[in-house]
């Protein structure tokens, strides 16, 4: 078995591939580089009209990083809707890893002291890879799609691949494009830097709208 390093694994993203596992089970890796990704424009984010007034009455208290591990946790249980995952052991090893380099972070929805929805990914320069969400309330994984989108804005980020293009993410204005296009998109933000931590106001959900709802 091939020995991935957090090292490895950036160079992977920095190239356009990234890991899968075929189910939790498994402790097999594979990389995966896809004819077609969805890409959610940042300058051009889709807010449907029912979330932006959830965001609006800020039924949870958004934090970053403050529960990485756990987010993982959760996005790997198995679900009614979901009922396999490809997120094993080494992903869970790797990832977390990479958090504690700074080149991994979560979105999390609070509720009260119950972690009820969240998000992961990968960040390198100007380039964020979503990897998986979860949510145990109602729009809580939205939500925080919403955060992680004026967070990219205000910190000048320029790419939000969203890997596979999939019908749930469409609502968000998904674009689909092809492998050779990609790269392009890519090595074009891996080579600029941003700040994850430049936006400070999750709290306040006028300026999280500003910032996320960009749409022409």
């Amino acid at each position: 078995m091939t020995a991935i390093t957090p090292q490895i694994l950036l160079k992977a993203y920095a190239a356009g591939v990234f890991p899968m596992a075929e189910s939790a089970n498994d402790p097999s890796l594979y990389w995966m580089d896809p004819d077609e990704r969805g890409i959610i424009p940042l300058r051009g984010f889709h807010l449907p009209r029912s979330l932006r007034k959830a965001v609006k009455h800020r039924p949870y208290n958004i934090r970053i990083d403050t529960a990485f591990a756990d987010v993982l946790e959760f996005c790997a249980e198995k679900t009614p809707t979901r009922r396999a995952t490809w997120i094993n052991e080494r992903i869970k090893v790797l990832y977390t890893e990479l958090a504690e380099m700074g080149h991994a972070h979560s979105v999390e929805a609070w509720y009260g002291d119950k972690l009820v929805g969240g998000l992961y990914g990968v960040r390198i320069g100007a380039a964020f890879f979503g990897e998986s969400m979860f949510s145990r309330m109602e729009n809580a994984s939205k939500i925080c799609l919403v955060h992680l989108v004026a967070r990219l804005n205000a910190g000048g980020f320029t790419l939000l691949d969203a890997q596979f293009p999939n019908d749930h993410l469409k609502q968000f204005g998904t674009l689909t494009v092809a492998k050779e296009d990609y790269h392009v998109l890519l090595q074009a933000a891996i080579s600029r830097d941003a700040g994850f931590h430049d936006f400070e106001r999750d709290h306040d959900p006028e300026s999280v709208l500003d910032w996320a709802h960009l749409k022409q």
